[in-house]
């Protein structure tokens, strides 16, 4: 099983969960006005009452097979609009 962690502005949410579902993934997980820290620099939360600029974490969990799928079908999406994703492996409780 992987994992796959998204990390995108939250108004390319549905652009990004649209081409997972083409891709074939099972199913998805989305978390909403993500704050932190990365190579960008931190994140401001001064945009909390407009949402402008929210970041969103989108997680999917598949079998293998779906997983270059998924990233054909994301990585043009971020060249366009930015994003950052990892994969790494899960295993289920």
């Amino acid at each position: 099983m992987k994992r796959i962690d998204l990390f995108l502005t939250d108004r390319e949410v549905a652009k990004v969960c649209k081409a997972i579902r083409k891709a074939g993934a099972p199913g998805y997980s989305v978390m909403r006005h993500v704050t932190g820290m990365g190579m960008a620099g931190e994140i401001s939360e001064a945009m909390d009452f407009s949402g402008l600029g929210a970041n969103a974490h989108v997680i999917v969990f598949c079998e293998a097979a779906v997983v270059e799928a998924i990233r054909s079908a994301v990585r043009p999406l971020f060249d366009l609009y930015g994003g950052v994703g990892f994969i790494s492996n899960a295993e289920e409780l």
